[in-house]
């Protein structure tokens, strides 16, 4: 009998509590919009099955958690925690990347720089809002849109807010065609929304071997902590470009980047614990991300205005709104907010630009914050 009575005290359904049922809804709710609404489905997925594993309730003594030294998800989060899942991902983004539309028009890249806006900004209103310098810079690097660099950064500066920042990143990556369309419309009137782009010019392949190489060493330079996240991403872009390496940049677009966003989906979902998930802290990260990406979508679309003043061929501002590293999804919101106004208007390849340019720009953006806020 006392070994039934243990069993019974064992099983999820006499240790669940209303957070772990209020977390299991949320799961759910993640995997409906993966499924059903087809927002960042390989993404979404994963993490909404992770959140339903990391609540399941189970005894004490049983290790089995993402925060249970010795389970097997505490070993496969190690690569979360300390920060080894993103820069792998970043290879597998520079592998499958064509710099082409930035290199066709260079100043396009001052839209990407102007996006990260917002993280500078969140991270001056969560420090107001009483969070430390180091928790302050990972919330801010929300602002990006770009959810692996949340999580190296957060793995080095604050990583006891690791789950918290990361679904908060990865919840509004997701919903980039959800939450910018209304930011693009308020900002911009329906003749800015027609304006047409020249197309881009034929960009040579010494020139796309070249660019890697030298923006890393560039980049490098002017923000050494994030010599691993560019580093990657710029050598997985060199693997494709190069021409001679196609079985590593095939496997580094395909096979490893998959593997990787699997473990990483799963464990920052079981990292959502109830019991260390729903916290203060946690609902301020999820309103000041929010904030930080409305912040980096209207930067990007009011300096896009502002550099028409000075421009004799005009930008459309709405390629501004890519300036996000949300890849490519940001800038699939501009061809489909373009062509609500003009449907002959193409402005997708224009909008790759600033969208490639916000994936540097962040990962910049996480190594000067990495160094400024290091202890």
């Amino acid at each position: 009998m006392d070994r039934i009575v243990a069993f019974i005290q064992s099983t999820g359904f006499y240790n669940i509590t209303w957070g772990n049922v209020l977390m299991l809804i949320a799961g759910a709710i993640l995997l409906y919009l993966g499924i059903r609404k087809h927002y960042e489905p390989l993404l979404l997925v994963p993490i909404g099955f992770g959140i339903i594993i990391g609540n399941i309730p189970y005894g004490a003594g049983m290790p089995l958690g993402v925060y249970d030294d010795g389970s097997i998800l505490y070993y496969l989060y190690f690569g979360v925690m300390k920060g080894i899942y993103p820069p792998l991902i970043f290879l597998g983004i520079g592998a499958m990347t064509d710099f082409s539309a930035l290199l066709s028009n260079p100043k396009l890249m001052l839209l990407g720089a102007a996006a990260q806006m917002g993280i500078f900004l969140t991270f001056i209103g969560a420090l107001i809002l009483g969070f430390s310098p180091a928790e302050s810079g990972s919330i801010g690097i929300i602002g990006g849109a770009d959810g692996p660099t949340a999580i190296f950064l957060s793995s080095q500066l604050a990583p006891h807010l690791l789950g918290a920042i990361a679904i908060a990143a990865y919840s509004y990556m997701a919903l980039v065609p959800v939450i910018q369309p209304p930011i693009m419309k308020l900002l911009t009137s329906p003749s800015e929304r027609k304006i047409r782009m020249k197309p881009s010019r034929q960009v040579g392949k010494l020139e796309k071997i070249l660019f890697p190489i030298v923006s890393f060493v560039i980049t490098a330079f002017i923000a050494p902590g994030a010599i691993v996240l560019l580093g990657m991403l710029f050598f997985g872009n060199l693997l494709k470009e190069s021409g001679v390496t196609e079985r590593l940049a095939n496997s580094a677009r395909n096979a490893l980047i998959d593997i990787v966003t699997i473990l990483l989906g799963i464990c920052v979902g079981a990292s959502t614990q109830a019991q260390t998930f729903l916290t203060a802290k946690s609902i301020g990260i999820f309103i000041l991300g929010a904030f930080s990406f409305a912040v980096a979508t209207a930067s990007g679309l009011l300096f896009a205005k502002l550099m028409n003043v000075f421009l004799k061929e005009k930008i459309n501002p709405l390629v501004g709104a890519a300036g996000v590293s949300a890849v490519p999804d940001s800038a699939r919101v501009v061809q489909i907010v373009g062509q609500k106004e003009d449907p002959t208007n193409f402005l997708l390849m224009h909008a790759m630009a600033p969208n490639v340019a916000g994936v540097i720009g962040s990962a910049i953006a996480a190594g000067i914050l990495w160094t400024m806020l290091t202890p």
